[in-house]
């Protein structure tokens, strides 16, 4: 049996409990009780959520956990001195120790991030890298695992997260089994990109999303300015006018977001070649591929390819 602890504070935010329906649906998955989950908090009793509604929880006291899981609010909460000692200590006997979004700062103000690779909301990665210069604070991943430490990004990711476990603990097919009880489309590699091209482009028009919806799908064809005033029934002049006003950026530009989005994923979460994958994206060849993910990334297909396989199986 593998006991799971989610660590609340007052004023935390209830998505974090999202993660927890990943255990019990491992459980129903596995047809028998895999995981024991409780609430926990310092004091135990009822703790209040960002939302005002109350949540009972049990004390730390000493009961051993298999994982630790620390779950965040909407801003920066301050954790406790009995809140600290209880991290070292699950440091020292948990196999698992992990924060939930703004949960990072518990673990980082307990210092067991120190010198290890870690992540949260986007929105908060450059506060907490300023306040904790020894993390190594990467604000793109969904998730990374760096030894016995996890860390995800916004609260949604504690799903991700969650899944990850499940998958180290019992393998893909469980995984997938649960992902699919949950109604998640994929379990997403922790080196997934936190961003969305097409939430990144914004665009304020039904035109201007119908040319992108259109490219999104026709990603392995050439989708010049005029394929994409086509699809937006305009010419192609004023097409490109209304892009850029609407999205700041030329549509060559954005269809290469959309292409190296596309073809991340794909590097993630296929063993295909690249070449194909250069092929089923636009890419003209693997060059001009590997050229476009050093603009978005700083580092070639090969390079995110190995850094999300090794997340996904528990690797450093």
């Amino acid at each position: 049996m593998h006991r799971v602890g989610l660590v609340v504070l007052p004023g935390f935010q209830m998505m974090s409990f999202a993660a927890l329906s990943v255990f019990e649906f491992a459980n129903v998955t596995l047809g028998r009780p895999v995981y024991e989950v409780r609430v926990l908090s310092e004091t135990g009793g009822l703790v209040r959520t960002s939302l005002g509604m109350a949540v009972d929880t049990a004390p730390f006291g000493d009961t051993p956990y298999d994982t630790v899981l620390f779950g965040g609010g909407i801003g920066h909460l301050e954790p406790s001195d009995g809140l600290l000692a209880f991290v070292r200590r699950s440091m020292a006997g948990a196999r698992r120790v992990a924060s939930i979004c703004m949960g990072a700062y518990v673990l980082a103000a307990a210092g067991v991030l120190d010198g290890r690779r870690a992540t949260t909301h986007w929105a908060a990665a450059r506060d907490l890298q300023a306040r904790y210069p020894r993390i190594r604070v990467e604000p793109d991943p969904i998730f990374i695992v760096d030894g016995p430490v996890w860390t995800s990004a916004g609260a949604s990711a504690g799903i991700d997260l969650a899944l990850g476990m499940v998958d180290q603990d019992f393998g893909p097919e469980v995984c997938r089994a649960v992902a699919r009880k949950l109604v998640v489309y994929h379990r997403r590699a922790g080196g997934q990109s936190q961003h969305s091209a097409l939430l990144e482009l914004d665009a304020k028009s039904d035109r201007v999303q119908s040319a992108l919806d259109y490219a999104k799908r026709n990603l392995d064809k050439p989708l010049g300015v005029e394929d994409l005033a086509g699809a937006a029934r305009l010419s192609p002049r004023q097409f490109s006018r209304v892009f850029r006003a609407e999205t700041g950026q030329s549509p060559a530009k954005a269809v290469e977001s959309l292409r190296v989005e596309a073809a991340r994923l794909l590097m993630e979460q296929s063993s295909h070649p690249i070449e194909v994958i250069a092929a089923q994206t636009g890419f003209a060849d693997r060059e001009r591929m590997r050229r476009a993910f050093l603009r978005a990334f700083g580092q070639p297909p090969q390079a995110i390819r190995r850094l999300a396989h090794g997340i996904s199986h528990g690797a450093a």
